[in-house]
């Protein structure tokens, strides 16, 4: 994958990143990519629990222990 071209700004954010980690920028991105991996897998998770159990109220308490989905974005509408 070395064909990926990033926009010098990028990867001087992520060389900052992986200085700051204290770890070589390949290491730190084969982090980043494992923990949004995670985050990915919790939220489709997440998603399916919520369909299984459906009812308002455990969604609520589920939301409230854990977090709910992030909010919709939404264009604004002509007047």
């Amino acid at each position: 994958m070395a064909d990926i071209e990033i926009p010098d700004t990028t990867k001087d954010v992520l060389q900052a990143l992986a200085d700051d980690a204290g770890v070589p920028l390949g290491d730190y991105l084969t982090r980043l990519a494992a923990e949004k991996d995670r985050e990915r897998a919790l939220e489709v998770g997440a998603e399916a629990f919520r369909r299984v159990i459906g009812g308002p109220a455990t969604v609520a308490a589920f939301d409230e222990a854990f977090g709910g989905p992030a909010p919709a974005q939404r264009a604004p509408r002509a007047a």
